[in-house]
């Protein structure tokens, strides 16, 4: 008799935790690795089960799916490593041995990933006892060793308001032959603050996991409390939601823009998309109280008292109008200038095939020509009503990276604009109940970034027994570390900036 090994689930959705097919760790690593470029680890993590055991969960995205895939596997001390079938892995098996002490044998670069101690006392994947210090062995980096081969260290601490990361650059006079980035030192512990919840201090830790993704991944985390609890959003709550999702893109976009023409010194569009960022936050600001969304999206619908009065609506459609015509303006005068082509064109390429095999999303991906978009691909909401095209560019560059930004900031805009134009009318929340014990719910938004996704698993009380997040950036960090290869140092700022990936994010 064939055994089943996964379990589909819409985005959104949930199941009994019973329903999660739990397979032997070989068969395990068969399954996720079956699929090729067309399947991607959306998420991997660990939970503890009986028997001091850790249950590995992993949701799978499958290209021309329209669900997700759901799978789980128990392991002791150590497993037999998926990174080398599957580079995608790579960061989240390190986050298991960190997080719980479990092995995979035969990574080929297990490092800690947020520096802290194992939530099992007494496991640790390097040996070290609960009160020894992290060992210099653990975190050797990458060397390379040659006539002329020097090495470049960059942060943690940066100038101005940037977050800390550590870049770890090995160069052949002024090419880099190898950039290795080290994280985890925004670590807060968001995940293990969530669980025990859903509570009152629920949405605002999830708020701020990343500061400019405060609707994105409000919208993530209220899809799963509805999806456990069984709440249907209202038609304008869904509409309203969409809305503040693609203001938040439109705004980090713009800004984006800006901050890749400051970075070579071409001041026109610079000082443009500066304040166009400003006019399309004061657009939150009108909707919502916040220019960063902060209290818009909310479990069963928006934040109470929030709604879109006729002035609102008009307001908004008539400074979004202005605004997005400005911003092509801004990203023409990029497009045409061929002193700033000649710095974003063939810099910091990044080949498609190594963004499959890293799994990455978002902007980044598709700036290699890869359709990629849950908005498209796994539509929920408003979203499931309203189509949003999907933006690519082949080259993998600087340039395709403005690109695509300017071409999500089009469809954006024309999305909001009919959104505005149809919003149904109704109540725009309506309360959700208790959640359902011992489920397992996952919830993939496309946030700025790319695609953001939670999953929770409930105890017998229906409280979040295990909560995991995954933020773009935690995709994405290394295919900036690839795009650096055979590229002049200097060329980094603008490569990272092309990027733009979020330190908070990426630590939790």
């Amino acid at each position: 008799m064939a055994v089943r090994t996964m379990l589909n689930l819409p985005n959104g959705g949930s199941a009994p935790l019973a329903e999660i097919p739990r397979i032997r760790a070989e068969l395990f690593r068969e399954t996720l690795t079956v699929g090729g470029p067309s399947t991607r680890l959306a998420s991997l993590f660990g939970m503890p089960v009986e028997g001091d055991r850790v249950r590995l969960f992993a949701v799978l995205a499958r290209e021309g799916e329209p669900t997700l895939a759901v799978t789980s596997t128990d392991v002791s001390d150590s497993y037999p490593a998926l990174t080398p079938h599957l580079p995608q892995a790579h960061l989240f098996e390190r986050e298991i041995a960190e997080q719980w002490g479990v092995r995979p044998e035969g990574h080929p670069w297990l490092k800690p990933v947020r520096f802290h101690r194992s939530y099992r006392p007494g496991r640790d994947a390097w040996g070290r006892a609960d009160h020894d210090p992290i060992t210099p062995g653990v975190m050797d980096f990458f060397e390379v060793e040659g006539e002329e081969v020097h090495e470049v260290a960059v942060g943690p601490v940066h100038a101005g308001v940037i977050e800390p990361g550590h870049f770890r650059f090995q160069c052949h006079g002024e090419q880099v032959i190898h950039l290795e980035i080290a994280l985890g030192y925004q670590h807060r512990g968001v995940e293990r603050a969530l669980e025990r919840g859903p509570d009152k201090r629920s949405i605002h830790l999830v708020e701020s996991i990343a500061g400019d993704t405060a609707v994105g991944h409000a919208l993530a985390h209220s899809q799963l409390v509805e999806a456990l609890s069984g709440t249907e959003v209202p038609p304008r709550a869904r509409a309203i939601r969409a809305v503040a999702l693609e203001l938040e893109r439109l705004a980090n976009h713009a800004g984006d823009l800006g901050s890749l023409a400051g970075d070579v010194g071409y001041l026109p569009t610079a000082s443009f998309c500066g304040r166009l960022r400003g006019d399309l936050l004061n657009l939150t600001l009108l909707a919502c109280g916040n220019r960063m969304g902060l209290g818009w999206v909310r479990p069963g619908g928006v934040g109470f008292g929030i709604d879109f009065e006729p002035a609102t609506t008009r307001k908004i459609t008539l400074s979004l109008t202005r605004a997005v015509q400005d911003l092509e303006r801004s990203f023409n005068l990029i497009r045409t200038n061929s002193t700033v082509r000649a710095r974003f064109e063939e810099t910091g390429a990044l080949a498609r095939s190594a963004c499959e095999e890293l799994g990455m999303v978002g902007p980044a991906a598709r700036a290699c020509g890869i359709e990629r978009d849950v908005r498209r691909d796994l539509p929920l909401g408003r979203y499931a009503e309203a189509a949003v095209p999907c933006a690519t560019w082949p080259s993998g560059d600087v340039f395709a990276r403005a690109r695509v930004r300017w071409l999500e900031c089009a469809h954006s805009a024309a999305f909001i604009l009919e959104a505005l134009r149809t919003l149904p009318r109704g109540a725009a929340r309506r309360e959700p109940g208790p959640l359902a014990p011992e489920s397992f719910a996952v919830s993939l938004t496309e946030g700025w970034r790319g695609e953001i996704c939670h999953v929770a698993v409930t105890d017998e009380r229906g409280r979040f027994r295990r909560y995991k997040i995954v933020d773009p950036s935690f995709h994405n960090w290394a295919g900036l570390a690839l795009a650096m290869r055979d590229q002049p140092i200097s060329d980094f700022p603008l490569c990272n900036k092309s990027f733009n990936l979020s330190y908070s994010g990426h630590d939790l």
